[in-house]
């Protein structure tokens, strides 16, 4: 379908383009910004004005919940909140059932995505079978299957032998393996910050060395085995001056972080709400703002979801019996935007580490506006303000966010210029 998009603050942080303009969208590509071709004739046009166009956000760590998890998601309603916060690709990880770690797996999860038609995704294949961390998974043939990347979650390997060939093998092809570093000993058991708020409120804390220890021998294999690598994740400040470190050396590795451990910290547990259990834990103020610089500087160039949607009982049991994490993809953008409220981002730079940093970080075709690319974008509004919840879309409702008025309102999603999401 030929599409113009008329007047929108274009934003593209992968060539630092940033003007009030047009965009012309033809058989799924943006085939001009600016001036529309010659003899070019729209079929529908978007009155942009007062808008801002940017490449549609890439989530690094989206779980669909399918297959085996149903009660908790599917990858229908899952992408249709992704669109929703204004998602255009994104990532699922491993943990399903059957775990992603074989051909068949892969391909049933591209096929449904590809049905539900809100989103593209890009599956995380499993670097051991099973996640068990014993045995190498068929690493090639999930790559021929479509998998972009490989990791193991939280689940450790039982040998640093076995990891280390793991590695060496990943880049003898040229693969990206992707990295929750945490110490399975020091972790073990823990259900937050080993700090004055888990002392106060009698919960078994994960100190920050749980981080640090896996991330520095994480880092050391890397730099062993040559493999691109990407540390996913990281919650700690001294975790991300190690990351830091590793880039000042030439080492190819990159990070993310979870957008709600840019905005929360483990001050948040104080009334035993289950909503703020996750896993790696909330941490310090200290982190928060080490977190918030690395992202600044670029140091972490992807800001994540991290979306864990869990059915409503997942969270009604006594804290540490409940299951951990956040849904919270469909607020992406409008939850992202209280970093540029707050002044600790320009809105170009927030957009980058939305975009193209983890389009790069991943190599993926995605996070760009650009003449011949496609047509993957978002339209909102920095001036209205979003009431989170209000029409939720996620099977999972256990989000803190939910009820909050949060600053920016996603009006449109395109996928291959074609109008997945409309507020």
């Amino acid at each position: 379908m030929k599409l113009s998009i008329l007047g929108a603050r274009v934003i593209d942080p992968a060539s630092g383009l940033d003007q009030v303009t047009d965009l012309h969208l033809e058989a799924g590509k943006i085939i001009a910004i600016g001036a529309a071709p010659s003899g070019f004739s729209p079929v529908e046009s978007i009155d942009a004005k007062g808008l801002v166009a940017a490449p549609g956000l890439v989530d690094l760590n989206v779980a669909l919940r399918e297959p085996g998890y149903s009660r908790k998601g599917s990858i229908a309603s899952e992408t249709r909140a992704a669109a929703a916060g204004g998602v255009t690709s994104l990532c699922c990880p491993p943990q399903t059932k059957p775990v992603l770690d074989t051909s068949a797996v892969a391909e049933l999860i591209l096929d449904r995505a590809r049905e539900a038609g809100n989103c593209k995704v890009f599956p995380i294949g499993a670097l051991s079978k099973g996640l068990d961390g014993e045995q190498l998974a068929e690493l090639i043939a999930l790559r021929d299957a479509g998998c972009v990347a490989f990791g193991n979650g939280l689940e450790s390997f039982r040998s640093t032998r076995t990891l280390c060939r793991a590695l060496e093998y990943a880049a003898t092809f040229d693969l990206t393996v992707i990295f929750h570093s945490q110490d399975h000993d020091l972790a073990e058991g823990g259900l937050a910050h080993e700090g004055p708020t888990a002392s106060f409120l009698g919960l078994a804390g994960i100190p920050e060395t749980a981080e640090t220890v896996a991330l520095a021998r994480d880092l050391l294999l890397v730099e062993q085995s040559g493999v691109r690598a990407h540390f996913s994740q990281l919650t700690s400040a001294r975790g991300v001056a190690l990351i830091a470190q590793a880039q000042a050396r030439g080492l190819p590795v990159t990070a993310d972080v979870a957008l709600y451990q840019l905005i929360l910290t483990d001050e948040a547990l104080i009334d035993f709400s289950s909503l703020y259990h996750v896993q790696p834990p909330l941490r310090t103020r200290a982190d928060r703002d080490g977190l918030r610089a690395a992202v600044k500087s670029g140091v972490v160039s992807a800001i994540s979801s991290h979306h864990q949607p869990h059915e409503r009982d997942a969270k009604l049991a006594p804290f540490g019996a409940t299951e951990p994490g956040i849904s919270s993809v469909e607020l992406l953008l409008p939850l992202a935007m209280t970093l540029v409220e707050d002044g600790l981002l320009d809105l170009p730079t927030l957009l980058a580490r939305l975009s193209s940093g983890p389009a790069q970080a991943l190599r993926l075709p995605a996070g760009k506006l650009a003449v011949g690319s496609a047509a993957d974008l978002v339209l909102f509004d920095p001036a209205s303000s979003t009431v989170a919840g209000e029409h939720w879309l996620s099977r999972g409702e256990n989000c803190p966010f939910i009820g909050h008025s949060l600053p920016a309102n996603v009006r449109y999603t395109l996928v291959d210029g074609r109008i997945s999401y409309q507020a």
